[in-house]
């Protein structure tokens, strides 16, 4: 199970806890890579100005200051000051920029880096944390396609994890967009913002907000209230919101893009993917379709991968490059998988065999077994001092060896798997592990 950090907001994994997070890693990249998404990284510190382009996100940033500086404040106004990321997309969008003469568009990457934001620690929200992120980028235009493609890949990825089912909500902000001005709402970013809030406050205080910072009357309201209880696993969602009795060119736009969307991905990806007209995002640089995932029965965590399509906000004069990109919270959900023992590795340590030692004088000749073995890619370590063998043997359990090796004053070789108590002869240069105990494993823990 997860500790609590010493630190709040900055988790540390115990090795066994380490493990979990890099069979999910590996999983990620793996399928990443298959999907032919390149890896790249970006610095960890960008200027203010470049942070707070977009979104009003600027309480969440940790601005980088030194300790002998003078003027604390003076240095957090000024836009060419440095901070930490808070996200993976705002410096993938300069970094495509600066090195778009580089790159062959439609660029896909991904991304898994540490991020950092002045949040309030709780569970799923972290101060430091690592994301996981994909996207492709176009230059001039993105065709509609990738929209589609990304939330399958994305439904792959996750569906190789060992954590419950998932649902994959996706909604599209010119639907919405073209909805709210169809019943008059003008200020649409004010209304996404609160629609935004929806499962945290619940559809009475959120019509509240709509009527006193918005002006909205009852009937507009209940209106946007409406269109956000729409959920359907299929394309029927079209049908509801026409019956809704609002009309928008946006609003068609919307609906004919997340039509698609759901279409082929309910086709490939059957009850992962469902359309939510209640997604909205808070971020302002998304601007068509909208992604949440959930795990079932455990929606309180909040979104565990989220994103969205955004057209302006990589832009080089004239020059725009639009995109479509997913992120995944990997701590949040390894925070999860730990707390809920959704899964565990079967050993804490990458070491399969200990190769003991008789006495001190014979470190060297166990050195040279270790060798042959390492060449092999079993995993193993050399005990530190002669001990007695029973020592040994429970050095190695304690560590979570499975394997304990001996060599004889004959030259002969054994190896004993110390869970079962078998001990069998053996040949450095032949001897391998059975298949699953090669590398540790993480498996989903049944119950």
């Amino acid at each position: 199970m997860a500790r609590t950090a010493s630190l709040s907001g900055f988790p540390e994994w115990l090795p066994q806890e380490r493990l979990v997070e890099l069979h999910v890693l590996d999983v990620l990249r793996r399928t990443f890579e298959l999907h032919g998404f390149a890896s790249v990284e970006t610095r960890a510190v960008e200027t203010v100005e470049q942070l707070l382009r977009k979104g009003e996100i600027d309480k969440e940033v940790y601005a980088l200051s030194r300790l002998q500086e003078d003027d604390e404040d003076q240095a957090k106004a000024d836009p060419h000051q440095l901070a930490l990321h808070f996200d993976l997309t705002v410096p993938f969008a300069r970094y495509v920029v600066e090195n778009a003469g580089y790159l062959a568009f439609p660029f896909r990457r991904y991304q898994i880096q540490k991020v950092w934001r002045g949040e309030r620690p709780q569970e799923g929200r972290a101060r430091e944390f690592t994301q996981a992120d994909i996207d492709v980028v176009g230059d001039g235009s993105l065709p509609f396609r990738y929209d589609v493609e990304l939330a399958l890949v994305i439904v792959e990825a996750l569906g190789q994890l060992p954590i419950p089912d998932f649902r994959l909500r996706i909604n599209n902000r010119k639907l919405a967009e073209g909805f709210y001005r169809g019943i008059g709402l003008t200020d649409t970013a004010g209304v996404l913002r609160s629609i935004d809030k929806l499962e945290k406050i619940g559809p009475e205080k959120v019509a509240a907000l709509l009527k006193e910072e918005l002006g909205a009357t009852d009937e507009q309201a209940d209106a946007a209230l409406k269109l956000a209880a729409i959920r359907t696993p299929d394309t029927s969602f079209v049908q509801q919101v026409r019956a809704l009795g609002v009309s928008d060119p946006l609003l068609d736009e919307g609906l004919d893009e997340l039509e698609q969307v759901i279409g082929e991905a309910s086709r490939r990806a059957p009850g992962r993917v469902i359309a939510d007209l209640s997604i909205a995002r808070g971020l302002d640089y998304y601007t068509g379709t909208v992604y949440e995932t959930v795990l079932v029965g455990h929606e309180h965590l909040g979104s565990i991968c989220s994103g969205g399509r955004y057209d302006s906000l990589a832009s080089k004069g004239s020059r725009t490059f639009p995109g479509v990109g997913l992120s995944i919270g990997v701590t949040r959900l390894v925070s999860r998988m730990l707390s809920q023992r959704f899964a565990e590795a079967s050993r804490s340590v990458p070491t399969a065999v200990l190769v003991s030692l008789a006495n001190d004088e014979s470190w060297s000749e166990a050195q040279e077994v270790a060798a042959a073995l390492r060449s092999r890619g079993i995993a193993t370590e050399v005990a530190a001092k002669a001990e007695k063998f029973g020592k040994q043997i429970k050095y190695a359990d304690r560590r979570g060896i499975p394997f304990v090796w001996f060599t004889g004053e004959d030259g002969t070789h054994q190896v004993k798997d110390i869970r079962s108590g078998e001990q069998t002869s053996a040949d450095p240069a032949v001897w391998m592990p059975p298949a699953e105990d090669l590398v540790p494993a993480v498996t989903a823990v049944e119950g």
